[in-house]
């Protein structure tokens, strides 16, 4: 064995030859870094049974190995031609024939018709069975019925390894059931600015506590490193991501720079990768993000040099979502630049094919070295074999009691009870009891969306119905069974009414779902310029009404004007499923005895202004409101005095994807008429969607041109969302149709942007209807706008008559549905 693990670090080393000359920055010193090595990944049985099917394998079968296509564009009748290693369903994929919220059965059809075609017997064919992932991040969040555990900002505050150990077991057993062998997990950045989209991904801002739990959720996802047919036992592979230096970006901007000294870069943002990869990690996640300006899909020093050399890892690399394309010199279908930095396999979602012929090409001139390709597909193998995929046997796939089963439910309960942290409690108005008169208000009370978050069912976990979760629990439903059980009550009113007045009111309240990009912010400003939670506190506070918030969140977050309107104030994450965990810590017996205490401390700190962005634990100064490891018990007698309400910050200045909503106008965004003659163009407020004054309608006269465009106060970057698929959404209603031709541009400065012919779509629209258009940023993209410096990301123009009324103007995260609209001439 010792013997043939110095034959492939021989051939990793003399692919280092090959490699791109090292940049000026972003080269890693692999001295300096910790040593590690993959357990139970190889033995002499498995490797000569890989050498002997590389040796069957064409050139064509060994580069399709290294590609993975997404299921909205992939086929299993593709798989006849292009003989691809892995298949995915990013987080708006759906499987096939299907729509994303599929139930179990319709993800295992799906598995099956991809791996029938890979190990079909055929003239010219290795039978070699693919690997299908998913983001299975929090429980197999993809697929209705499933159990939805709290995000990972939420388990670091459990301090509880042995519980994420039993949320990555139960979390591979669902992903099994439905057919899926690849999880796209755990998530071990350390996230230094909670700005970032991205910071409920990670256990905490300490590196000390993720370290801990990346070896515990590989060993649940896992299983032992010794274990073989792992798929058979109801494991999965697990995929330690995003090497590396995700959490540490520049003012929180998701796939941005991480500028800070190798040593931080080891000390931080590595903590996680040695112990992940002792405890056997099969795969490993490649960062969009870049170190000192390298990209790290393109950063040899680091995947090949530290991650493969140094700490022995012997799994593979696969890339993010087309992060190679990020590469300089590179586009989505062609990048042998990241090849040779040690991406063994490409995820090329809709550009698979492009990827696959030019990386053929470019093996076959010799730009690619052979040993090279062999080096990736035989990592590829390596972990396809252990998984058990060659022996095509899988006792748990379709098993109709794991997915969403009593057990795993009652795990994901117990990890909320565990995860709540108490910020506040005075007056000891918790626990509740149970026999008490209970108002549960608030915009999340009743919304298990909400209380789950990003990535469930969707990408960015929006347009989620409590319906869509068959086998979860509300908040406000769990609080009402407990209550009820005790002889309370509990009336829901989302908006605060009441007729009897309640011994108490809690109110949950937070964020709304989003991903990576969406929930990218400025300040840490809990609703900046709209605090209808903060008015509502108030409001039932005024009324007498004792109040307990339950904020939803998935990241700490400015709140004091909330937390001096709340008696008590709980940080509930981002629970999951499973809201009657909230009840079980809330609500006392009868006589008011707690059930459950509070057990959570924070793992992220708690600031103390909206400015506070880069405050974390042994960073100085350290000045939070609440410190890392705070937590209230029911034991404390501890009164929280009234905090200062001056943000720190200035009014909303940067907000780049929420425009025009419901009447209202988010800030920095206006609306601007040229010419501001009303007998051109002029405009009003008009009812919409039952709303009163709730849309801008625009009359054109077509007495010259008029235009209405948003405009902000800087420049917005949306290049990422734009490569990434993201539509601009609007809500629209045609009065009287166009009488001549209308475009739909973006500008990006002078004589800069791109336009679209609306003409079409104003014209065929029903008269007095409300009507829905998404047109990519790609689309604005492609016509030549530069996405990086977007001055008006939606103008509308016209030289001849037309009435039209807007309701909404945004950005969405869903594609489906999009139109495409020709260049205007």
């Amino acid at each position: 064995m010792n013997a043939l693990r110095v034959c492939i670090a021989a051939v990793c080393a003399a692919l280092t030859v090959s490699a791109a000359s090292a940049a000026e920055r972003g080269v890693a010193n692999p001295e300096l870094w910790p040593t590690a090595h993959s357990q139970g990944l190889i033995d002499p049985k498995t490797e000569a049974f890989i050498t002997d099917l590389l040796t069957k394998m064409s050139l064509e079968e060994k580069v399709g190995q290294m590609v993975q296509g997404d299921t909205s564009a992939t086929t299993p009748e593709d798989l006849r031609r292009y003989p691809l290693g892995s298949i995915l369903a990013g987080g708006n994929s759906p499987p096939l024939g299907s729509d994303d919220r599929a139930p179990a059965s319709d993800w295992i059809k799906a598995a099956q018709a991809f791996r029938a075609v890979s190990l079909e017997k055929r003239a010219g064919h290795t039978p070699i069975p693919v690997i299908f992932g998913v983001d299975a991040v929090h429980g197999n969040s993809n697929v209705v019925g499933a159990t939805i555990f709290p995000h990972n900002s939420a388990l670091g505050a459990a301090r509880d390894p042995d519980l994420i150990r039993r949320i990555g077991a139960a979390t591979a057993a669902e992903t099994a059931a439905a057919g899926i062998d690849w999880a796209f997990a755990p998530t071990v950045a350390v996230p230094q600015d909670d700005r970032w989209g991205r910071a409920y991904e990670g256990y905490s801002e300490s590196p000390d506590l993720v370290r801990e739990y990346a070896r515990a959720m590989v060993l649940g996802l896992q299983g032992e490193p010794a274990d073989r047919g792992l798929i058979q036992k109801g494991h999965v592979a697990a995929s330690v991501k995003h090497f590396l230096g995700d959490g540490g970006t520049k003012n929180g901007i998701d796939q941005g720079d991480t500028d800070v000294s190798e040593q931080d870069f080891i000390r931080i943002h590595g903590a996680g990768y040695p112990a992940a990869i002792d405890a056997g990690a099969l795969t490993v996640m490649a960062s969009y993000s870049s170190w000192q300006g390298v990209k790290m899909h393109g950063n040899h020093s680091l995947l090949t040099d530290v991650l493969k050399g140094r700490m022995g890892f012997e799994g593979f690399v696969v890339g993010d979502w087309n992060g190679h394309g990020q590469v300089p010199g590179c586009t989505e279908e062609n990048c042998a630049a990241a090849i040779l930095a040690g991406v063994d396999m490409l995820m090329a979602p809709a550009s698979w094919k492009g990827i696959f012929n030019n990386t053929l090409e470019q093996v076959r001139s010799g730009k690619i070295a052979q040993a090279r390709i062999d080096d990736a597909v035989r990592r590829i193998l390596r972990v396809k074999a252990k998984l058990g995929l060659f022996e095509n046997e899988r006792p748990f796939e379709g098993r109709s009691n794991v997915l969403g089963s009593p057990e795993h439910r009652a795990l994901a309960r117990e990890a909320v009870r565990k995860t709540l942290v108490l910020l506040k409690n005075n007056g000891n108005v918790l626990p509740i009891k149970g026999s008490a008169r209970v108002l549960v208000a608030g915009s999340g009370a009743d919304d298990i969306g909400q209380q789950s978050g990003g990535w469930t069912l969707s990408w960015q976990g929006t347009g989620n119905k409590n319906s869509d979760f068959p086998n979860g629990q509300s908040i406000h439903a769990g609080l009402k069974e407990a209550l009820e059980r005790s002889g309370g009550s509990a009336e829901l009113s989302v908006k605060g009414a009441f007729k009897t007045k309640p011994d108490v009111a809690i109110v949950v309240f937070g964020e709304t779902p989003y991903a990576e990009m969406q929930g990218d912010i400025r300040t840490l400003e809990y609703q900046p310029g709209d605090k209808r939670d903060l008015a509502l506190l108030q409001k039932l506070r005024k009324e007498g009404v004792p109040v307990v918030s339950v904020f939803l969140s998935g990241r700490p977050l400015w709140v004091n004007p909330e937390l001096n309107a709340s008696d008590a104030f709980v940080a509930a994450w981002l629970p999951g499923s499973e809201g009657g965990g909230i009840a079980d810590v809330l609500i006392g017996d009868a006589s008011g005895k707690p059930r459950n205490d509070f057990h959570g401390k924070l793992s992220f700190s708690w600031p103390q202004s909206a400015a506070q962005t880069n405050l974390n634990y042994g960073r100085q100064p350290y000045d939070p409101l609440f410190e890392y490891g705070y937590g209230l018990t029911y034991k404390d007698r501890r009164d929280v005095a009234a905090l200062s309400e001056e943000s720190g910050v200035g009014a909303a200045d940067w907000n780049i994807d929420k425009y025009f909503a419901a009447g209202r106008l988010h800030a920095p965004w206006q609306f601007v008429v040229d010419p501001r003659n009303d007998k051109v163009l002029s405009v009003r407020n008009v009812d919409a969607g039952g709303v009163q004054e709730a849309g801008r309608q625009f009359v054109w006269s077509g007495t010259g041109k008029g235009s209405v465009a948003l405009r902000g106060t800087a420049p917005i970057d949306v290049a990422r969302q734009s490569n990434a698929d993201l539509a601009v959404l609007v809500e629209y209603r045609v009065d009287a149709r166009p009488t001549s031709s209308v475009q739909l541009a973006l500008t990006c400065g002078d004589r800069c942007g791109s336009t679209l012919d609306l003409t079409p779509v104003l014209t065929a629209a029903p008269l007095g209807q409300w009507q829905k258009l998404k047109v990519k940023l790609a689309d604005f993209r492609k016509a030549g706008a530069d996405m990086s410096r977007v001055v008006e990301p939606f103008v509308i123009r016209t030289t001849g008559q037309l009435t039209l009324t807007l309701q909404t103007v945004r950005l969405d995260s869903d594609s489906q549905g999009t139109t495409t609209l020709r260049p205007a001439s």
